[in-house]
């Protein structure tokens, strides 16, 4: 008896209802859809910006400023093809891989693929006016 009803269940449904018999590329249409999706969010970011890293270490030259992979900030002193001679401090230089540099930076210290701040739009209003001029008084204070 057991067994009778076990080969019923099993056996495909009358009407051609089942999933079995649908367009097989619509069973995969949800995993192509997510893969497209991770190739816009993931892969071709990741790989925009390892390629922009590879054009900023082939343009690397004596006297940029850089910061190394473990976080050291220095100055090229002499440049080969794979080797990197970085002043960290005065009298003090280390020869560092071509690949182990993380990024330029520029003079002031900040790293030049920083993002640069968005132009901001003309004051409306009292308040932001107010707002400006104080944006305004703090760059005249910090030069």
């Amino acid at each position: 008896m057991f067994l009778e009803n076990l080969a019923y269940a099993m056996a495909p449904q009358a009407g051609g209802g089942g999933a079995a018999q649908g367009n097989p590329i619509m069973a995969f249409m949800p995993l192509i859809i997510l893969f497209v999706i991770f190739y816009f969010l993931l892969i071709r970011p990741q790989q925009k910006k390892a390629k922009e890293h590879k054009e900023m270490l082939a343009n690397l030259k004596k006297g940029d400023r850089v910061i190394t992979g473990g976080g050291l900030y220095g100055r090229i002193v002499a440049a080969s093809e794979e080797m990197l001679t970085v002043e960290v401090a005065d009298n003090v230089q280390l020869k560092v891989n071509r690949n182990y540099i993380s990024t330029l930076v520029d003079k002031k210290g900040g790293s030049k693929e920083a993002e640069k701040p968005a132009e901001k739009k003309p004051a409306k209003g009292k308040k932001q006016q107010e707002q400006a001029e104080d944006e305004k008084a703090d760059q005249s204070s910090e030069q």
